[in-house]
């Protein structure tokens, strides 16, 4: 992000507040002069029929000053926001391109203060600290130029002092520069450290964690609060020099130019206006140092931003993307292999999957299954090998067409603030129509609970779903699925919060959709009926085939298989025996 960027493309709004700006501190400067008339000649030289024409001057000063003042703040405030808005927009855009491995190493609150609080100093920065940057050069030049015109020898006292204010100014800029880095990134933690104590309270509470997490929040407030006192400690231990010169100057102007007017240099009527010179400039040193400190802030923020703007994506469309016309959804994985960083996920993993098959993918928690879903999604790239799509390689495919034609049921289900019918839309409000948000809750089994609603689905669901269970929250995140009608349906774990029977129902009306199914899963009810099923194990495939063609290798599917349906089938073979001995007995009767 460049500054300069912003300065020209509103340029004509920085040009006329530059005009207003001129224009107020001239009518600023022609009332010293309307003073040291009405000295020298109404109330020295008696011309009292001057008097009304100079107050109607200094009354027409006033007036036009307002209005040239009130054109400047709202022409400025108005370009300041608009800037603030295209700066938040761009860097949000920025962040929403970046690949997921950005978001991995960046936390929440860190992000969370990079688009609020560091957006709103650079707001302030466009806004009135450049207003009274440029109000205190030109109000500084023009004032020096009076001040010389009416006496050389007394301008040579705030001239000498001037470039003394600006040295210190700079000085407490560059002070202040560092302690703003460190309060920032101390304001990005603390949001860290607030939003996730609060998102998950539910779980703070049930592990009776309240002190330690206040003692958390406390000891981050703590160190924020002496950043910021350090901060204070720069500035008041500085900033009173400024008042101290501001001060002495209109002091030494009296005592000299006094000397000057008793010796017959100087009309008092000069030293009078001199003196609203001297008055005059003051103001603009004094606001040097409240500028320093509201400057190095805004510079701190711009450098933060900018760390964000140099964060490329890893994840990059080709430059003459494929489209086409029509997904039918066959999905190949040739060889592929995953690494992040020097550990390796997944190694030489291969299956080809027809258009409206299903393919079952099961192993031990960490052995790679949702990470086969990412990368045909395309949140990381493959480290070796290829995925096609409808024999493309996926790489070759846009981002928008690759990821509209797979709809995921994500084993973290995630809702939004909003209603249940936005919630399953998507966003697509004009393209998903109410009767299919209906048929995809029925499918979902969620119509039921949803329509027992007060507000059905027009009900707003709170933070992450909160109020709802987690088998509420997977059917409205499987009904959003089947909502989007998309040629691959994945399936992420997605039934672990239901009951056997409820699964049951949803598997039947899965079995009814036309689309390429990817159904990871640990229980052995939900990938049973695929067409090919493939254990991993370390990343790699250790074993593959059918349900049947599985039972019989005895290897860790069979393993699954009789430790959730152990008992049941033990309960079959006793009461079997029992039938056989029943028999038995009756026969010898």
């Amino acid at each position: 992000m460049k500054i300069s960027y912003y300065i020209k493309k509103y340029w004509y709004a920085y040009a006329f507040t530059l005009l207003c700006i001129i224009i107020t501190v001239s009518l600023d400067m022609m009332s010293p002069q309307v003073t040291k008339r009405i000295i020298d000649n109404v109330i020295v030289g008696g011309e009292l029929d001057l008097l009304p024409t100079l107050l109607l001057i200094i009354l027409m000063i006033g007036l036009g000053r307002c209005i040239f003042a009130y054109a400047r703040e709202l022409t400025f405030d108005l370009v300041s926001s608009k800037i603030a808005v295209n700066i938040r927009r761009h860097l949000f855009r920025h962040i929403q391109t970046l690949s997921l491995n950005f978001f991995d190493n960046n936390n929440t609150g860190e992000l969370m203060s990079r688009v609020k609080d560091d957006v709103d100093r650079l707001w302030g920065a466009f806004g009135y600290v450049s207003v009274l940057i440029m109000e205190v050069v030109i109000h500084t030049g023009i004032a020096l130029f009076c001040m010389y015109s009416l006496s050389p020898s007394l301008a040579v006292l705030p001239t000498i002092i001037l470039p003394l204010v600006a040295g210190l100014a700079i000085f407490m800029e560059y002070k202040l520069g560092s302690i703003y880095e460190q309060i920032s990134e101390e304001n990005a933690k603390l949001n860290l450290v607030a939003q996730e104590s609060l998102s998950g309270i539910r779980t703070v509470k049930a592990f009776a964690r309240e002190r330690y997490e206040i003692l958390k929040f406390l000891s981050h407030n703590e160190k924020y609060y002496e950043l910021n006192m350090k901060q204070s400690r720069v500035f008041i231990k500085l900033y009173p020099y400024f008042q101290l010169v501001t001060k002495m100057l209109p002091l030494f102007v009296i005592l000299y130019g006094g000397y000057k007017v008793i010796n017959g240099h100087l009309t008092i009527g000069t030293l009078g206006a001199f003196m609203e010179y001297s008055m005059n400039i003051v103001w603009p040193m004094e606001m040097l140092g409240w500028l320093s400190n509201d400057l190095a802030a805004a510079v701190a923020s711009y450098k933060r931003i900018n760390k964000i703007y140099a964060e490329k994506p890893t994840v990059i469309e080709a430059n003459n993307p494929v489209v086409l016309e029509k997904v039918k959804g066959s999905v190949e994985f040739k060889n592929v292999c995953f690494s992040l960083g020097d550990k390796e996920i997944l190694s030489d993993i291969s299956f080809n999957l027809k258009a409206g098959k299903t393919i079952g993918i099961m192993g031990a928690t960490g052995t790679g299954k949702s990470s086969i879903i990412n990368l045909l999604q395309r949140f990381y790239d493959v480290t070796g090998g290829e995925i096609a799509l409808d024999g493309v390689n996926i790489k070759e495919l846009t981002l928008k067409q690759l990821r509209k034609s797979i709809s995921l049921v994500m084993q973290d289900v995630f809702l939004f603030s909003d209603t249940i019918n936005e919630n399953v839309r998507m966003g697509k409000k004009y393209k998903v129509k109410q009767e299919e948000i209906v048929e995809a809750a029925e499918n979902a089994q969620a119509r039921d609970f949803i329509e027992r609603m007060e507000d059905k689905y027009e009900t707003i669901i709170g933070e992450r779903g909160v109020g709802l269970s987690g088998g509420q929250k997977q059917r409205i995140s499987i009904a959003r699925a089947l909502a989007k009608k998309s040629p691959i349906l994945v399936l992420d774990d997605s039934t672990s919060a239901l009951d056997m029977e409820t699964e049951l129902m949803i598997q039947k009306s899965l079995a009814d959709v036309k689309a390429t199914k990817i159904i990871i899963a640990h229980r052995i009810s939900a990938v049973r009926n695929a067409d090919e099923i493939i254990i991993l194990e370390n990343g790699r495939i250790t074993e593959r085939g059918t349900h049947d063609l599985l039972l019989k290798k005895k290897g860790y599917y069979y393993k699954t298989y009789i430790a959730q349906y152990g008992d049941y089938l033990n309960g079959i073979d006793n009461t079997e025996q029992t039938i056989e001995t029943d028999g038995e007995v009756a026969s010898c009767l």
